[in-house]
């Protein structure tokens, strides 16, 4: 076989497999840019290039350099499947615990608790302070006009997907009138989200909005002081911005909250670090 022929096998070999990785991971964080050139990748003309290389290796060489066993391959991808499982698993079981849980009165008039949703495995998660009236009909975080602008955010915005990250709230229970959580409901609520934290291990924390942020961060400073700068949440770095609530009653603020969200990206793409002295992870 041809040096170029079995190249091109490779390749598209390589190919089909990140493409069946991606199909069978819940989220993969990927530059738009590495997505623009993934789409426009041809096996073909790579090889081609590659083939004018002048590549002083024999076939035999060659073979042995890139030859990896079909087992091992689905061994990696089933490592992968069953870690993921795992998380989800442990997260269910906290789920079940919060449906049962009737530590505050407002356990009483709720529809649904509202745990949390996205990848288990995700890199970015927001937290927000409480369900409101739509997210606890349904069950689900940040599904009312708050939660679209969400959704913008990180679709548009960030160009991702919603179910690459995950979403979930301070509080399980809506608060009745929407009213803010009490110091009681925080006490009783906190652990199931550190539990839920310290399962995703996430690269980076987004608290949306005063109550979630003074909440993770254990301080009554006002929302103003706390943006603009990175915190030290258990090792994690966590970045402040606007609750979508609060800039779809003051949209004027979105600039504000996209330079929050800005920095968030960066993050994530690997453009700056951030770094603390105490890194320590352990959540609970």
């Amino acid at each position: 076989m041809s040096f170029e022929k079995e190249l091109k096998e490779i390749l598209e070999d390589i190919y089909v497999l990140l493409e069946n990785e991606l199909k069978s991971r819940s989220s993969i964080t990927v530059s738009p840019e590495f997505i623009k050139r993934w789409k426009s990748f041809n096996p073909q003309d790579f090889a081609n290039r590659i083939k004018q290389v002048s590549i002083d290796v024999s076939e035999e060489e060659i073979k042995k350099t890139v030859d990896f066993p079909e087992s091992e391959i689905k061994k990696g991808k089933n490592s992968i499947s069953e870690t993921i499982s795992e998380i989800q698993k442990q997260l269910d079981i906290i789920r079940q615990e919060v449906a049962q849980c009737t530590k505050c009165p407002i356990s009483e008039d709720r529809t649904n608790t509202v745990f949390g949703t996205g990848n288990p495995e995700a890199d970015l998660v927001f937290v927000g302070e409480a369900p409101g009236a739509e997210e606890d009909r349904q069950g689900l975080p940040f599904v009312g006009r708050a939660g679209q602008l969400l959704t913008d955010i990180i679709v548009k915005g960030m160009k991702m997907r919603r179910e690459d990250v995950y979403i979930c709230n301070v509080l399980k229970c809506r608060p009745p009138n929407n009213r803010d959580p009490n110091p009681m409901e925080v006490m009783n609520c906190e652990p199931y989200l550190l539990r839920q934290l310290e399962l995703i291990k996430p690269k980076v924390i987004c608290a949306l909005g005063r109550i979630s942020a003074q909440t993770l961060l254990k301080t009554d400073a006002p929302l103003n002081e706390l943006r603009g700068k990175w915190h030290n949440y258990h090792g994690i770095p966590l970045r402040v911005t606007y609750h979508p609530a609060y800039l779809l009653r003051n949209p004027a603020d979105k600039k504000k909250a996209w330079i929050d969200i800005q920095e968030v990206m960066k993050l994530l793409n690997g453009e700056i670090t951030v770094t603390f002295e105490d890194d320590n992870r352990t959540l609970l």
